[in-house]
């Protein structure tokens, strides 16, 4: 599964090269209740709308090549340990949960900045990314990890919360503007429901539970 994500978006960003205005109009998440036109420029430009396609689209569109890489690395190096510790169908389930629950969670943020005439795209693989990174805190909670920018080993339990709580952070601030902190915590706190739901701890439970640790 791993290495069908990754040559998905790699070749997703290939065709982006050659087609970005059109696959951004349909398949980047949109955020819902934005008006038919707007005026830009002196002249009325149409606004695509959401549809709900676009809830699983755009997590396989980038908006450059350190962007594409950022999540191809991270989606390799934490998922691979994942995907041989589940196998591929739940590691399957559990990547697209999170890169669906990251974008409602976006598309709720970026249709209330309608009202405040805000209106932009979501695109990006990072919400599921966000996903395997919980799990993989959840997993293997002291396993040491390296932050590309940060080269300080730092156990992977520790290396979630900090994270976590600095998405969260930079959400409430608005800290780094153009990124999606609240689809990076959507794909956390999906991944989350759907752990503890597969562990049998949630009021709604399973036939059967999947992880024990």
């Amino acid at each position: 599964m791993i290495s069908f994500l990754l040559i998905a978006n790699a070749l997703m960003f290939v065709l982006q090269l050659f087609a970005f205005e059109p696959l951004l109009l349909h398949f980047a998440l949109w955020p819902a209740g934005t008006p038919d036109v707007i005026e830009q420029d002196g002249q009325l430009v149409r606004v695509p709308s959401f549809e709900v396609w676009q809830l699983l689209t755009y997590g396989f569109l980038h908006g450059g090549l350190l962007h594409l890489f950022l999540n191809l690395f991270a989606m390799w190096m934490l998922g691979v340990q994942l995907e041989n510790a589940w196998g591929s169908r739940l590691f399957a389930v559990y990547y697209l949960v999170c890169v669906v629950g990251a974008g409602l969670i976006q598309l709720a943020v970026a249709s209330y900045g309608v009202m405040n005439d805000e209106i932009y795209p979501t695109i990006g693989a990072s919400g599921g990314v966000f996903g395997i990174l919980l799990a993989f805190g959840m997993m293997f909670p002291n396993q040491r990890l390296i932050f590309l920018l940060f080269p300080v080993p730092i156990r992977a339990k520790y290396f979630v919360i900090g994270y976590g709580a600095f998405e969260l952070f930079a959400g409430i601030t608005g800290t780094m503007a153009g990124i999606a902190h609240f689809a990076h915590l959507g794909g956390m706190l999906f991944g989350f429901l759907l752990i503890q739901y597969w562990r049998g701890k949630l009021p709604l439970r399973p036939r059967r539970r999947v992880f024990w640790w």
